[in-house]
């Protein structure tokens, strides 16, 4: 019979009730208690949602971020928290956003540093090593959860990162090797597997996706050697991989002496012949057949056209399950009541996913006369979608054979740009300017949401939205910030308020997916070929722009963070789709310039991302992904100024491309990574403007003139004054008011010093 099992699950509740359990806790609207009953009740009914599989994932639930829920599983927590007074709740809060519940804004410390979970929008606190570090393995809160488990009677898998993979998900903080860290780290594990022995578990999941990336031959060694150490257990280990093909670590993976690994089998498909020959005939294959990233239905005949073949060959040695953990996607499609009705049947949220699983399960085990109907209603699901209409649009294609190279260059290169950049802006040093969002309030929600209902009507809604635009206008003008923005209070979401205004797009309603800890996004759902039907931004830009005389950002994100941040089709290319978008946001960029926005942001906050797993593979997106960027950006004139953003990713290594961009301003990330990010600067002469992140948006800390003075400082180390920028590292939509503002105000003391000093530089 096969195995049915889920890597992950969703944890932030159909009713994202996880993300307002945590956000009344850091307010002090309710205690620790009633945080972790909260959880805990969740917890019950997710398992419930999984009950038809054979096992059920325990230890997925996270109250921020599964990898810092392993670095104080492991006791391995920066030593600025070590010591500090509370609970150990408290310090792994403090390392997720800077301080716990019902602590002052200046307190307490720096956050953990965030990047990107490999290829996807979910982000992770990182791992800090030092050559002292040392672990302290506390297995209590993941063994509550297994006893919680127990106690409802299910059948469970535990599931933890596996060292490989927090190793190499880790940064060095003093320059030493990570590797040196491999004895004590294996000795953690053994220490936690004698904990987990006394749980009575069957079977533990051991994550380990970092082997579908590039090992060099001391990292394979280091996961040969990991394993080996981790002998003398009495429960079985599943080592889960995914996101992508092992290639030249599908041999070392068959080899660990574990009991069973899993593959991708969306992504890692043609590799499934060859570990079923190299795995012995002992340990199982789990095989990840639906789709854990989209949402798209799974072509149920066509699966077991080649799953059959594999059951008649592993048998009970063949284990089903989705590709990755199911937390990349919504909970439950029934929620659901306002989709478009023409492509919902074509969907499948995490709940549906699983009804798919026991579907193919059941064909496998008992033949597919018992689930006949099921099959012929997704055969013709499948061929509706195939077939329809609304899907392929000839004009669109039209639009994409017109793409000539001459769409992707600027009128002239950056120096004689920026010439013409300054006589028209007459900027100052240091200019100062914001991201683009401010602070979503409770009314600006709830304005959004009466609309929606039909509570309020188009103008009253127009013009309460107007309203918040010139407050964001006067604060910004009182504060003194260069550039302006109009703050975005009429969008729910940077992509899906495009999303809402493109032709082949659908949103949907409760398509809720966790980002990092409370911050959750609803990706709109890319359906057919794209276009734009009208100006979507042009409105609110010429609007902010008649309130002041400084210059005003017309906001915008780019092409390609739209697709990355979209659930996307997967019945054509992804750099075809990019294209698409391309077309569509150009024709925005040229509108906002002929009402006479000066300056053009063009966010690509996920260009990092969409990376390849794998470095051989990274040119070739690279190539669309830059090309499609240009081709929305450099339309228009040399005096108009184009910025980009990106945030929260390791740019060091494709500097180089973001250098092709030839934006002429960027904004990136620094805050959290102490200006790090900026050492590929030592190396690499970047010729255009650079406006370094000063301020973490994602903690309420408020940083300190200090602070801030010092990081610029250490940006000056790299890049000339005179091609600076100063400003946040993110937008400020997730803030609020009381915390922006003295943020803002000590962002544009530090401006006045470094003003001071670079002066006083120049006289002497």
């Amino acid at each position: 019979m096969v195995t049915t099992h889920n890597l992950g699950f969703p944890r932030i509740g159909k009713k994202r009730e996880l993300k307002f359990a945590l956000e009344n806790y850091w307010q002090g609207k309710s205690d620790q208690r009633e945080l972790l009953d909260s959880a805990a009740a969740l917890r019950k009914i997710h398992w419930q949602q999984q009950g038809r599989l054979d096992y059920i994932p325990v230890g997925d639930f996270s109250l921020y971020d599964q990898v810092l829920d392993t670095s104080f599983l492991l006791g391995h927590i920066p030593s600025r928290v070590r010591d500090l007074p509370g609970s150990i709740l408290d310090n792994y809060f403090r390392v997720a956003r800077g301080r716990s519940a019902n602590e002052r804004a200046n307190c307490c410390v720096s956050a953990g540093e965030m990047t990107k979970w490999f290829d996807t929008n979910y982000h992770y606190i990182v791992p800090e090593f030092e050559v002292g570090t040392h672990f302290t393995v506390n297995a209590r809160a993941l063994i509550e959860q297994i006893e919680e488990a127990h106690a409802q009677d299910l059948k469970i898998k535990p599931v933890i990162i596996g060292p490989l993979t927090y190793l190499s998900l880790g940064k060095s903080k003093d320059g030493g090797h990570k590797l040196d860290l491999l004895e004590a780290l294996i000795a953690a594990y053994q220490t936690l597997f004698a904990e987990l022995d006394k749980t009575g578990i069957e079977w533990l999941q051991m994550d380990e996706p970092a082997l579908v990336t590039e090992l060099e031959a001391e990292w394979q060694a280091a996961a040969i050697e990991a394993y080996e150490g981790l002998q003398g257990r009495s429960f079985k280990i599943l080592v889960s991989t995914y996101f992508g093909q092992l290639q030249d670590n599908l041999r070392l993976t068959c080899a660990l002496p574990v009991d069973g690994i899993h593959l991708d089998a969306i992504n890692a498909k043609d590799e499934i012949a060859e570990a079923v020959a190299l795995l012995s005939a002992d340990k199982v294959l789990s095989l990840g057949v639906i789709n854990g990233r989209n949402i798209w239905i799974n072509d149920l005949n066509a699966t077991l056209d080649w799953l059959e073949p594999l059951h008649q060959l592993l048998g009970a040695r063949l284990w089903l399950a989705p590709s990755c953990s199911l937390l990349h996607v919504p909970v439950d499609l029934d929620s659901e009541e306002n989709l478009d009705s023409n492509v919902k049947p074509w969907l499948c949220f995490a709940v549906q996913k699983l009804d798919e699983l026991s579907t193919l399960a059941l064909a496998l085990n008992s033949g597919r006369d018992c689930v006949a109907e099921a099959l012929a209603a997704n055969r013709a699901l499948i061929d509706s979608r195939r077939n329809s209409p609304r899907v392929h649009k000839p004009e669109v294609q039209n639009a994409l054979s017109r793409i000539n190279d001459s769409m992707a260059k600027r009128q002239s290169p950056y120096p004689l740009r920026a010439v013409e950049q300054r006589e028209k802006l007459q900027l100052p040093l240091y200019p100062s300017t914001t991201i683009g969002s401010f602070p979503q309030t409770a009314e600006i929600r709830q304005s959004r949401r009466d609309f929606r209902l039909g509570k309020l009507s188009a103008q009253k809604y127009q013009r309460a939205m107007e309203e918040e635009v010139a407050h964001c206008v006067r604060e910004q003008e009182a504060l003194g910030l260069d550039v302006l923005v109009h703050g975005e209070p009429e969008r729910n979401d940077m992509v899906e308020y495009f999303g809402e205004q493109l032709e082949g797009y659908t949103s949907s309603q409760f398509g809720w997916v966790q980002s990092y800890g409370s911050r959750c996004v609803k990706p709109p759902i890319i359906y057919g070929d794209i276009s734009r039907p009208k100006a979507m931004t042009v409105a609110w830009a010429r609007y902010a722009q008649s309130l002041t005389a400084k210059p005003m950002k017309g906001m915008l994100t780019g092409p390609v963070t739209i697709l990355n941040w979209s659930f996307v089709r997967d019945d054509q290319s992804r750099s075809e789709t990019c294209l698409q978008l391309a077309l569509a946001i150009r024709e925005e960029v040229l509108d906002l310039e002929n009402a006479g926005i000066d300056i053009i942001q063009i966010d690509e906050a996920a260009l990092r991302e969409g990376l390849p797993l794998r470095k051989t593979q990274w040119q070739d997106y690279l190539d669309w992904a830059i090309r499609a960027f240009r081709i929305t950006a450099n339309g228009v004139s040399d005096a108009t100024q184009i910025h980009t953003h990106m945030c929260y990713s390791d740019f060091n290594d494709i500097i180089a491309a973001i250098t092709e961009m030839d934006a002429d301003v960027i904004t990136i990330e620094t805050s959290r990574s102490d200006m790090s990010l900026l050492d590929v600067f030592d190396e690499f002469h970047y010729p255009n403007q650079i406006g370094p992140g000063v301020y973490d948006i994602h903690s309420p800390n408020i940083p300190t003139v200090e602070a801030i003075v010092a990081l610029m400082k250490k940006a000056e180390q790299r890049i000339p004054a005179e091609r600076l920028w100063i400003n946040p590292d993110c937008g400020l939509k997730t803030r609020n008011w009381p915390e922006v503002l003295p943020a803002l105000e000590n962002m544009l003391e530090a401006r006045k010093q470094l003003v001071a000093d670079f002066t006083n530089r120049q006289t002497e």
